[in-house]
């Protein structure tokens, strides 16, 4: 199955599935690793995607992409880098530190990193101290939100650790954890 099939037949029969579940589809793609085709299929709302979301989407989704030539459907969570692709996604990240890769270097760079300003007339706009760059869309080969982790962080994480180590104790615990 060619690229543009996949985008004007399977990505709609994705789509429609994701929102009839309350999902999001974030992305769809069709990628060699090795030997193996990999159909992978992103999937996301705002609270988060569980293990068992991505259960529920990939028994539905299997016969829907059955045309598609792929050794293994991956159905799994964008990540928190997830990559900014759509105008909502650089309205939503706007004022945030992002990282935008490009395909052919500029002044002897590929990687640049700076506030988001926005997506302004297919143009990545960010903000490197006092300076602003401009990016044409279709020269980035990647653009996403740098994560951050401080100390802060961790502590909070470890205390989730410990009351949810409390809670399996006490039988209470859930197996829904987020991705």
């Amino acid at each position: 199955m060619a690229q543009s099939d996949l985008t004007r037949v399977i990505e709609p029969a994705c789509q429609k599935l994701a929102e009839q579940q309350g999902f999001e589809l974030v992305d769809v793609e069709l990628v060699r690793e090795g030997a193996s085709r990999y159909l992978r299929i992103y999937i996301d709302k705002p609270d988060g995607i569980t293990l068992s979301n991505c259960e529920t989407y990939h028994r539905a989704v299997a016969p829907l992409v059955e045309r598609v030539d792929y050794d293994f459907l991956e159905v799994c969570s964008p990540g928190l880098d997830r990559p900014l692709k759509k105008q909502k996604d650089f309205d939503k990240h706007a004022g945030e530190l992002v990282e935008v890769h490009l395909f052919r270097p500029i002044e002897h760079r590929k990687q640049f990193e700076g506030e988001l300003v926005g997506l302004e007339d297919g143009e990545i706009v960010i903000r490197a101290g006092e300076n602003e760059m401009r990016f044409k869309q279709k020269e980035v080969s990647l653009c996403k939100p740098v994560i951050v982790v401080t100390e802060e962080d961790i502590a909070l994480d470890d205390e989730d650790e410990e009351a949810a180590g409390e809670q399996s104790e006490e039988g209470e615990a859930s197996d829904e954890q987020q991705i």
